[in-house]
């Protein structure tokens, strides 16, 4: 006997971990809020929303689809193809159908660069699950993907890229990408043994730590251009303290091998960090 339309649906919602777009979402509210001088109409709200998830669910439905040969070979991973097999792999390709057909629409909704700008932002989310079989550049592919959230927002608001916006995109794929290093350190082993390519795969986890770091303080210092190009103000700098300090709670967890539910937690805060003191910045500048 098959699922029932609201086991499906939350069979799905698992595979694609929807609880992390909330990650992604203060990242997407910054570029409006600092593109509008404020909180931006409902009406942009609303459909930069709709994109963000609509972008989401089709990568995170693509990187299963992939990746289903090397989830199953992973015992980390291997739930990952048991819900994908749940649900079917054409039902999850059909959510990636309508997914893209969302994300289109919303960017019709909006202006005609945000048109413009669809055509990368899905070419992102299909390129992203191979290019760990080729490159270690994976992480920061990764993160581009969700620094066109910030990106896109601004775009949606002004119908123009400026130099706010790119510094948005930086500081999110710096941030991601030193994470996501944090994150397949996980998977060493695996990626050696199967032909798989990440950082510290690459170059070692000792080096893997440092190069994280590294990409970590391009964020914050992205963060810091951001404030001066935008005259964000004391308390915004107050908040790139408060960051920088998640990210050091973040590296210290790493360090003790704690890539877990704490590693998460801060991530999510960092996230909400993000938004708060970019709010902030904007209304008390």
């Amino acid at each position: 006997m098959g699922l029932s339309a609201v086991e499906r649906l939350r069979v799905l919602l698992r595979l694609i971990k929807v609880e992390h777009t909330l990650f992604a979402l203060p990242f997407l509210y910054s570029g409006a809020v600092l593109a509008s001088g404020g909180v931006p109409e409902g009406r942009v709200l609303l459909w930069i929303t709709l994109g963000l998830f609509a972008a989401r669910t089709a990568g995170m439905c693509l990187n299963r689809l992939i990746d289903r040969e090397i989830d199953a070979a992973n015992p980390r991973t291997a739930r990952r193809v048991e819900m994908l097999n749940l649900l079917s792999p054409r039902f999850v390709w059909l959510t990636v159908g309508v997914s893209f057909a969302l994300l289109l629409l919303s960017a019709l909704m909006l202006n005609p660069l945000c048109v413009l700008l669809f055509p990368l932002v899905a070419a992102l989310l299909v390129v992203y699950p191979y290019t760990k079989r080729f490159t270690w550049l994976s992480h920061l592919v990764l993160g581009s993907a969700l620094g066109m959230a910030p990106l896109g927002a601004w775009a949606a608001v002004r119908g123009s890229i400026e130099l706010p916006a790119l510094l948005l995109f930086a500081a999110v794929m710096f941030w991601v990408a030193g994470f996501d290093v944090i994150y397949a350190l996980q998977d060493v082993e695996f990626d050696l043994r199967y032909g798989l390519f990440s950082i510290p795969a690459r170059f070692g986890e000792e080096a893997a730590l440092r190069l994280s770091g590294v990409l970590h303080l391009m964020s914050l210092l992205s963060l810091w251009l951001l404030m001066r190009v935008c005259e964000l103000g004391a308390v915004y700098g107050f908040g790139l303290v408060v960051m920088g300090g998640i990210l050091a709670l973040e590296h210290l967890l790493a360090r003790r091998r704690h890539i877990g539910p704490a590693f998460f937690h801060a991530n999510a805060v960092f996230s909400a960090a993000f938004l708060v003191f970019i709010l902030l910045g904007v209304v008390l500048r």
